[in-house]
């Protein structure tokens, strides 16, 4: 790690709580909406989970860059569809705010004070699937300390294809072995060890809820495995 220059976040899930987030912003709008018998943690979670495929779709070439807004507005309308509200019967400004629900997640208690330590040394930028304007609202509300604002609306390109990776260390006129991702998800630094980046895995075991099955430690020897950013500074010499 000696001749890292920048650490790049993942952000949804290893740096703020998106489940708990959406979920508080879901509640009074099923609940305005006849669907107040809906889990709102439950409707967050069948929200997420379209967000891979919609990604793919853009991966796979079948449809140009679209920034995650306007993948999520598409994945929300599906939801409410499934729950059985036709989205077309909810005025257009409640929709829009719904969406932008994802602008106001809640970073973990460790992340800001980790990060503070972290900017001291390192470069700190975001190396997330949202878009600049997402980034940017969340890092206002929550005071999120960004060198930069990074990932993928910059490359042009959704993780896990190696442009997202590489097109971010170009940007930093950095080499990948300068830069290192921080990730709460193994698949996640998977994809970015094999551009070359160095990797950080911070395990985040509520990220799911309480049923998280997945990521609940590192599953592969990266190059620092940390229990939060306060202890990832420390182990890093911040």
């Amino acid at each position: 790690m000696q001749d890292v220059k920048a650490l790049l976040f993942d952000v949804f899930g290893t740096v703020v709580d998106w489940r708990g987030g959406v979920a508080r912003e879901a509640a009074p709008f099923l609940a305005a909406h006849g669907l107040g018998q809906v889990d709102p943690a439950a409707f967050a979670d069948a929200w997420r989970r379209r967000y891979q495929p919609a990604m793919e779709a853009v991966r796979s070439g079948r449809r140009p860059y679209t920034r995650l807004d306007v993948l999520h507005r598409e994945n929300l309308e599906a939801v409410l569809r499934d729950h059985g509200l036709d989205p077309a019967t909810v005025p257009e400004a409640e929709l829009a705010a719904l969406n932008l629900a994802w602008h106001r997640l809640d970073p973990w208690p460790d992340s800001v004070p980790g990060l503070t330590r972290l900017k001291r040394v390192f470069v700190i930028a975001p190396l997330s699937n949202g878009n600049i304007v997402l980034m940017l609202d969340m890092a206002k509300r929550a005071g999120i300390p960004w060198d930069a604002i990074l990932g993928a609306e910059v490359a042009r390109a959704y993780k896990p294809t190696p442009e997202a990776y590489l097109r971010t260390a170009e940007v930093l006129a950095l080499a990948p072995a300068q830069c290192c991702l921080v990730a709460a998800h193994n698949g996640d630094l998977k994809a970015a060890r094999a551009c070359g980046f160095r990797t950080a895995f911070v395990a985040r075991p509520t990220e799911h809820g309480p049923g998280q099955r997945s990521d609940l430690h590192a599953e592969e020897a990266w190059d620092v495995v940390a229990t939060d950013f306060e202890d990832l500074a420390t182990r890093l010499g911040v």
